[in-house]
């Protein structure tokens, strides 16, 4: 295996990319077992990159300030999710600065709100759909727009509604891909983004929306209006992102039925259920980063600008990290909460002064308080209450599951 004389890593030659794109989240688990370690250096578009897993390396890169975010991933996935001057792209005082702003919205008080709303949300679009067959993806992102937007202090329903939990969709979809998918969710962006504007110009006092318009950087000074949109909808898409957790949540209850009474009468077993969810789904595959100096770190030298990514994937199921990684599990969080940087479907380090994303304990809460009226505590058969049409569900599923909702099952 030839050595990288720069990192001190093994390489895997030539360009990387198109095996990137076909084997998508299995790209990082292939290169470590290939090369016996937990980095390797290849190249992908061109570019020199390095590749790394494990909670070791996840501490390396979130904490201590060593890497940026500039040029560390594709423009047309940025324009996608986070855009221009969002708090992902930012560093030291400013991303602190922003990063508070989502802390306060997200507290423990505000996150109980929104469970309620989108519970009383979901209890809604379940009856709406009843005795009609439904894609579980497309009913829950409904459900979780509805919750976020009430929340926030734009409460949606008919057209309206189902325009953004459409355009939200397409943004979630289209950030992964290339091509016309990609142009469509930046498309899809830009609408939402004029909308998003609008309601923070008529936002009423004391809203989250409210509190988001009314934000001052480090400068003093209220963020400007197209900044100010950018953060609200992060705030809004990543929630409605949890959409394709519950939908692995309803997979996992459908391969695990044993777990079904667990989940609908005990909160340790569903808070439990929730982290392994997270720990298996194929969520948000990798970050980038690109280091801000040189510097040298358990053998492995970096310069100012190396791209380096981090495989969240391939680091929620590191064999060193977990037993019988490829098992779905939740008694293995059973004994206590995990170490923040061995479980990152929604990335490592701190939320405070990091980039963790601020609304990991609202993912948590709102996947363990879902099973409350949640239609698989039924005593029907899997069977009857779903039909799988993901293909090659764990990794790529195309269409969702399915389900015939019914008013008797909650």
């Amino acid at each position: 295996m030839p050595v990288d004389r720069r990192s001190a890593l093994p390489v895997l030659p030539v360009d990387r990319t198109l095996e990137f794109l076909v084997r998508g989240y299995a790209f990082g688990q292939h290169g470590f077992d290939a090369v016996g370690r937990d980095a390797f250096t290849t190249r992908l578009i061109g570019r020199r990159v390095i590749f790394a897993r494990g909670s070791g390396w996840v501490r390396f890169f979130y904490e201590g300030d060593r890497f940026t975010r500039d040029r560390a991933m594709p423009r047309s996935v940025k324009h996608s999710l986070q855009d221009e001057g969002s708090v992902q792209t930012l560093t030291g005082g400013e991303h602190r600065n922003r990063k508070a702003l989502f802390i306060d919205v997200l507290d423990a008080s505000a996150r109980l709100d929104l469970d309620c709303h989108v519970a009383e949300a979901w209890q809604k679009e379940w009856a709406a759909a009843s005795g009609n067959r439904v894609s579980l993806l497309e009913l829950a992102g409904r459900a979780l727009t509805a919750g976020v937007c009430t929340w926030a202090g734009t409460p949606l329903s008919g057209r309206d509604l189902d325009r953004r939990a459409s355009e939200f969709a397409g943004m979630i979809d289209g950030a992964g891909s290339f091509g016309p998918r990609n142009l469509r969710g930046r498309a899809l962006r830009l609408r939402t983004e004029a909308w998003a504007r609008q309601v923070l110009r008529d936002a009423p006092p004391e809203t989250i929306a409210a509190r988001v318009a009314g934000h001052r950087d480090t400068d003093g000074q209220s963020l400007d209006e197209r900044t100010a949109a950018v953060e609200f909808l992060n705030l809004l898409r990543p929630t409605v992102a949890i959409a394709r957790f519950i939908m692995f949540a309803a997979l996992a209850l459908h391969l695990h039925p044993e777990w079904r009474s667990r989940v609908a009468e005990n909160e340790e077993s569903r808070l439990a259920f929730a982290q392994e969810v997270r720990r298996t789904t194929p969520f948000f595959p990798v970050v980038g980063g690109t280091a801000a100096r040189d510097v040298e770190w358990d053998g492995v030298r970096f310069r100012r600008g190396d791209w380096v990514i981090l495989d969240l994937f391939a680091t929620n199921r590191d064999p060193q990290l977990w037993p019988n990684p490829c098992t779905f599990a939740p008694t293995r969080f059973m004994s206590g909460e995990p170490h923040h940087n061995a479980l990152v479907p929604q990335g490592g380090g701190f939320y405070e002064d990091g980039h963790r994303c601020p609304g990991e304990p609202a993912t948590v809460d709102l996947l363990a308080s879902v099973w409350d009226g949640w239609p698989l505590r039924s005593t029907q058969s899997p069977a009857r209450t779903f039909e799988s049409t993901c293909g090659d569900s764990r990794r790529n599923p195309r269409t969702g599951l399915c389900s015939f909702p019914s008013n008797h099952c909650g």
